[in-house]
Parts: C-alpha cells; structure tokens; sequence
C-alpha cells in the first residue's frame, strides 16, 4: 500500500493483503506515515513470497538468525537484486523473529525450491515394469536426490497405458534442475509440469 501510495503521490487502500510479511501487511498507511516516508525516503521496492522464504532461509543457514517474513524483506531486496549495492557498504536491518514455527518448514521448502536446490516435476510414463526403474536411474545418474514420490494411475493421460508421477527432488541449483529435465526427456519420458 506504500509503494502504490508514494508512486501515486496520494493515500491509497488495498483491497486484500496476504503475505508471510504480516508485519508490514497494512492496507492503508497512516497520515503521518506517508508525510514521513514522502519526505525521508528514496526508493521503495517490493519482493515476491518466494523471495522472502528464500531469504529467511539464507538467514537461518548463514548466519544462524531467525527471522519473522517482514524482518526478511530488507535482506531479500538485497539478494534478489531489488536495489543496486554492487560496491557499496550495505546494512540490511533484520527487525522480529516472530515466526510461527507451524509454517516454518514451509518457509523453508519455499525458500529451498525459490534456490534450486529442490524441484517439483509431474512425470507422465509408460505405466509397465522398469518404468519407473529407468526414470530413477536418468536422475540419480545426474546427482539428483529422489525426496518422495507420488504414483497416479489414474492420471488425465489420454494414453491408458501410461501414469504420472509427482516427484519432489534435491537438487543443487537450476543449472541442476535443468540438465535434469533434460536427461528425463532424453530417456523417453514427458515432464507435464515443473516447479
């Protein structure tokens, strides 16, 4: 609601606010706020959920902090390149770890995936023996690390011979992630959907 207010140079109302960053989730900023920020403040920028989870994460595992998602956001604009600081001295101010550790695993799920060190794909195969033997040899030969697999007859495959599968996989980056799609779809199997 600030950014939009500041870019728009009057007060203005979000109809809804949903975000991990339930500190700074206000609708409308306040009178004196927006004087304030209108006067004092260069630049506004805003990040996803996804790079918010991310930079919780990289608080957790860099540097042993904990973090609430509204005290992430600053570190998150750094790492994801929101505001130039090629060369500066830069202090990301990491206010609140009030997180609800009921979510924190997601947070970090989120964060992982948002890195490239896991994946999400929903495979269609042919739905006979070494199927599935074959799929996992394609992955595991790259270094890719099977974390669940989800088998669906059932799927919406016109082809009644074939299956899906949701697998969720470690990886290393996209980089990773990408020579893997690769090796799946070389060894005869489609990739119908990837997160």
């Amino acid at each position: 609601s600030m950014l939009n207010s500041v870019d728009h140079n009057q007060i203005e109302t979000l109809t809804n606010v949903l975000t991990i960053a339930d500190g700074i989730a206000v609708k409308e900023p306040g009178v004196h706020t927006f004087e304030i920020v209108q006067q004092y403040v260069d630049d506004i920028v805003s990040v996803t959920e996804d790079e918010i989870c991310a930079a919780i994460l990289a608080l957790i595992e860099q540097h042993k902090l904990i973090a609430e998602g509204a005290g992430a956001v600053s570190v998150a604009a750094a790492m994801f390149n929101k505001i130039d600081i090629t060369g500066k001295n830069v202090c990301c101010i990491v206010s609140g770890g009030n997180i609800d550790v009921t979510i924190l695993s997601r947070v970090i799920n989120r964060g992982l995936m948002k890195g490239g060190r896991t994946t999400e794909m929903l495979i269609e195969m042919a739905d006979r023996p070494g199927s599935l033997l074959g799929l996992c040899q394609a992955i595991c030969k790259l270094g890719g690390n099977i974390i669940s697999i989800h088998h669906e007859r059932n799927g919406e495959s016109p082809d009644v011979n074939s299956c899906n599968l949701r697998m969720v996989l470690e990886t290393r980056d996209q980089k990773h992630i990408d020579e893997l799609h690769q090796a799946i779809e070389a060894a005869g199997y489609s990739i119908l959907d990837s997160k």
